[in-house]
């Protein structure tokens, strides 16, 4: 995350420059452009790496708790990927050029201010380092990039003018800039989140903080929206759509959609929202598989074999490929979200050896020999064994533990995780797929043997990091070095009141 944080002085430095300089066309953009992804890279892959942590550590049964260093970590890759989305309408049409700048700018601070949650302790966090003194000087450090680059913004307002005008409200600059809009949203709705405890402390002399609801209740409306518009913003025309490029692009997505969404119901999947989320998930990997079918038939067409198009397609295309790939990590990583959020169950029960927590049809029994102790130089573990059976025959044992290490106050839980990889979704069991997972936490201890265990069922959760590996590889992918695309590139020495422009090779 830090590194990420870093990296994006690279884009924010070479956006103040074209501000001082006044060339503010978009070079400033082009050479940064691996910059910024490979910074969006780095925050993509701390915010996972911080999931799978949270989900595999920290043993209460999630993975994103809305955490005021997560929520710091969040801000600014949402931002980002507005920027990288927004980009590309002023390179291809001249537009949002005031807009990117704002964009970077806001990105940037935010990246300030996630290095001052996590490093001074302003607002309480399992994931931030000790306290320090930093607070006041981070402070102005923001309040002192925000007055001096939004001046230089405003002075250069007349030289930011678009080129062009929106033509048409369907079309993909609307669409991206409704991507940008949504993806401001949700960060700023984060970012009050994040920051109320500190206003109501303020205001009231009372720190009150807000809960997940809040952040799941606000956001999942947005996030919501920004899949359905990953789906429409690959395939829908420039500057005005016709009606035949919608109907060509979106008529078989969009009864798939129907037909899902038809088919979910009829065999009983509720809420509503769940069947709108999944009927809007297969829409987007409808789009998705389309638009590489079409790559890879006009390939086809050329005499090439569909197994030696579609590899060369991607590769030869790697931006733009590499962006497809990582919308379908989106999509998996969405789904699993969905799943687990909407299916997901607990229970809670204090047991002594022999006795038995039912959940979602597994019966979790306490292993006949108790609590189990070990020690080392430095610690001690106890350690709880639940043994998992389904219709009365046994699958499996599940180990959680409790550690003290060292001088520590507080144990450390180790839950017991099992992924399974058949079916269980409910309420339609056969429906599931494959990921769900059954969450043991061992909770309180008694002194006549009896263990408290909190166990959850997850379903889907493991597309999560499934679908997090796929953005990882499609990001990858899409900012690797193109020999060819280097050769063409001019090298520009630029000098006030001219530019020499020369070759690269």
């Amino acid at each position: 995350l830090l590194l990420g944080y870093a990296l994006f002085t690279v884009p924010f430095a070479f956006a103040m420059a074209a501000l001082i300089t006044g060339r503010l066309d978009d070079w400033w953009i082009r050479s940064t452009r691996r910059w910024t992804l490979v910074a969006w890279f780095f925050l993509t892959l701390g915010n996972l790496f911080g999931m799978l942590w949270a989900y595999r550590v920290l043993g209460w049964g999630g993975y994103w708790g809305w955490d005021p260093v997560e929520n710091a970590a969040f801000m600014p890759w949402l931002t980002g990927t507005a920027f990288l989305h927004s980009v590309m309408i002023q390179q291809r049409r001249g537009m949002l050029k005031v807009w990117n700048m704002v964009l970077i700018i806001v990105t940037f601070s935010l990246c300030l201010f996630g290095t001052l949650v996590t490093r001074s302790g302003i607002l309480s966090s399992v994931h931030s380092f000790a306290a320090g003194a930093s607070g006041p000087l981070f402070l102005a450090l923001i309040a002192l990039v925000l007055m001096g680059s939004l001046s230089l913004v405003w002075t250069r307002l007349p030289g930011l003018r678009s080129e062009h005008e929106l033509d048409s409200m369907v079309s993909r600059e609307a669409t991206f800039l409704g991507n940008n809009l949504l993806l401001v949203g949700a960060a700023f709705a984060v970012f009050w989140g994040t920051i109320f405890p500190l206003v109501s402390e303020a205001v009231r002399g009372v720190k009150v903080g807000v809960g997940p609801s809040f952040y799941n209740q606000v956001t999942g409306p947005i996030f919501l929206a920004l899949i359905v518009l990953i789906g429409v913003c690959s395939l829908i025309g420039w500057r005005k759509a016709s009606m035949e490029n919608l109907l060509r692009n979106f008529l078989w997505p969009s009864i798939l959609a129907v037909a899902v969404a038809a088919a979910l119901y009829l065999l009983g999947l509720s809420p509503a929202y769940a069947v709108l989320a999944f009927a809007s998930l297969a829409f987007v990997g409808a789009t998705i598989l389309l638009e590489f079918y079409r790559g890879v038939r006009a390939r086809h067409r050329h005499g090439e074999n569909y197994l030696v198009a579609l590899p060369r397609l991607v590769w030869r295309h790697r931006p733009r490929y590499g962006g497809y790939i990582v919308h379908a990590g989106v999509l998996l990583l969405a789904m699993g979200i969905a799943g687990s959020q909407m299916f997901s169950a607990s229970a809670e029960a204090t047991l002594a050896p022999g006795e038995s927590i039912e959940i979602r049809g597994y019966t979790l029994t306490f292993n006949d020999e108790g609590l189990k102790e070990s020690s080392g130089s430095s610690s001690m573990k106890v350690t709880a064994t639940l043994d998992v059976s389904r219709g009365g025959e046994h699958i499996r044992s599940i180990d959680s533990s409790k550690r003290l290490e060292g001088q520590a106050q507080e144990p450390v839980t180790d839950p017991g995780i099992w992924t399974r990889r058949s079916p269980s979704l409910e309420p339609v069991p056969w429906l599931g797929l494959p990921g769900d997972d059954l969450y043991v936490v061992l909770g309180g201890l008694t002194e006549d043997g009896k263990a408290t265990f909190k166990v959850f069922v997850n379903p889907l959760v493991s597309w999560i990091w499934v679908g997090g590996v796929v953005i990882v590889a499609g990001a990858l992918m899409a900012f690797w070095p193109d020999a060819r695309e280097e050769a063409r590139v001019p090298v520009r020495r630029w000098q006030p009141g001219r530019e020499v422009e020369t070759s690269h090779a």
